[in-house]
């Protein structure tokens, strides 16, 4: 399974999202820090669940990152994160 196929469906498990998308970043970043060779080093992820309803972005990102585990700074350099709750 890629980490792109890995975080979906961890992220739709954890947040039961109403929109998500989880896009793969890592071929405008070759040759760049981070970059491994593996072809996911880099993602966007936008998603949108009333999980983040009345939090701050900051906590957003906070959830988003530890419902990944160990992908955010070891399996994949860099993550984007947009998290918005239904509405906004």
């Amino acid at each position: 399974m890629s980490v792109q196929q890995e975080m979906t469906e961890i992220l739709g498990r954890a947040f039961a999202p109403t929109k998500l998308e989880v896009i793969n970043d890592s071929a405008k970043h070759s040759g760049h820090a981070g970059d491994d060779g593996s072809g996911e080093s880099h993602f966007t992820i936008r998603i949108e669940s009333e999980a983040f309803a009345g939090q701050s972005r900051l906590d957003r990102q906070r959830m988003v990152n530890k419902s990944l585990g160990d992908i955010p700074g070891n399996r994949v350099h860099a993550l984007a994160i947009k998290a918005t709750a239904p509405g906004e």
